[in-house]
């Protein structure tokens, strides 16, 4: 099994880019994560990976310093630098991304207002689910 739960704070902007044979979306960004009972305030830097319109959905609603909670998998991998040395990298494929943190890039605020265009906030619903309008709808 390889499933990772995070919940932290964007350290800049996430950065978007397209995958030229396919036009896919490709979002990267750090989260930074605090490590709990850490007497200096300490956190982990974490790279994550968002592919198609939730990656289009990060670079436009998250900014740096908003919180976000993120649910994906473990990859590993390797790459030659321009020394030849191999480098290691350590990074979560994002499956979900929750935006804890609401408003438009530049808005100035970190509040918890919703999308115009979404505003049930339901960006990180998988395909085939819909949200939920109120308890009254769970059917048990």
């Amino acid at each position: 099994m390889n499933h990772v739960v995070l919940i932290g704070r964007l350290t800049k902007d996430p950065e978007l880019r397209y995958i030229p044979e396919s036009q896919n979306a490709v979002a990267t960004f750090t989260v930074a994560v605090d490590r709990p009972f850490s007497k200096d305030k300490q956190a982990d830097f974490i790279r994550v990976t968002v592919f198609g319109k939730p990656a289009e959905n990060c670079e436009r609603f998250l900014a740096k310093g908003k919180l976000v909670g993120v649910q994906g998998r473990i990859q590993t991998g390797s790459y030659k630098n321009k020394d030849g040395a191999t480098v290691y990298t350590t990074d979560v494929i994002a499956e979900r991304v929750e935006f804890l943190e609401w408003g438009e890039k530049g808005s100035g605020g970190s509040g918890s207002g919703f999308d115009r265009e979404d505003p049930k906030g339901s960006l990180g619903i998988p395909e085939g689910f819909q949200a939920l309008e109120d308890d009254d709808d769970i059917p048990f």
